[in-house]
């Protein structure tokens, strides 16, 4: 979830048709929160975890956004056949109960979607699994290091759970980790390698954490680490 936020223009338009969906923040174009594919991003405001590397913090409050969702949706209809695909990206998409109703108008638009994740809603996720095409979920750490970074105890457990039924739907996704050398370590990291090849996961992004580090070391920074990680998933991407 790393992408630059730009908001939108000026409307004089009224909240978004969808109840329950608070829009921070638009990119209207990108190449990288989906894997081959132009798109939009559309970053839903709010999120229930405080991780303090966060690349938009801004959007960790709850609140009604900045611009009504009907504003995205008359920028897509002018998109139509340049964009692929629309990223749900925050915050925390699936904090919003409206996001199923919004992934449904996006498809009927003719666009694929994309959900950038951290799985604290787990059934909320498998709601709107059906209506994703791809899914980015951001793996914080070994699960008994989740509370600490996300602020929330139990975070661990419903991110694992959010994993299994991602793994289990089918749908086309990728596990990353955003590398906070403060908070992660080598040893952490291959102990987060040996956890999704215990479950079959076969490609692992990291993400170097940004602003970089300026008195911790960085994992990456290790030229064996890429080495040691592939020993257990074979495809690992340093982005």
């Amino acid at each position: 979830m790393a992408s630059p936020v730009t908001t939108f223009p000026e409307t004089n338009g009224r909240p978004g048709e969808v109840p329950g969906f608070a829009v921070g923040g638009l990119t209207q174009l990108t190449t990288l929160d989906l894997p081959g594919r132009l798109s939009a991003v559309v970053f839903c405001q709010g999120c229930p975890w405080q991780c303090g590397y966060c690349h938009n913090p801004h959007l960790i409050p709850r609140g009604p956004g900045d611009r009504p969702w009907s504003a995205v949706l008359r920028f897509l209809e002018r998109r139509r056949g340049l964009l692929d695909a629309v990223v749900f990206s925050g915050g925390e998409p699936t904090l919003q109960s409206g996001l199923g109703e919004a992934l449904r108008e996006a498809r009927e638009m003719g666009f694929l979607t994309g959900l950038h994740t951290g799985g604290p809603y787990p059934e909320r996720l498998a709601r709107v699994l059906p209506l994703v095409d791809w899914v980015g979920f951001d793996l914080k750490a070994p699960l008994e290091d989740y509370a600490r970074i996300t602020g929330v105890p139990g975070s661990g457990d419903r991110a694992a759970e959010s994993a299994r039924l991602l793994m289990a739907s089918g749908v086309d996704h990728e596990f990353r980790t955003t590398v906070d050398p403060s908070l992660l370590s080598t040893e952490r990291l291959l102990t987060l390698a040996r956890w999704l090849a215990d479950r079959g996961v076969q490609q692992y992004v990291l993400q170097r954490c940004r602003p970089p580090p300026v008195n911790d070391r960085d994992p990456l920074d290790d030229p064996t680490l890429i080495e040691r990680l592939r020993a257990h998933v074979p495809h690992v991407v340093v982005r």
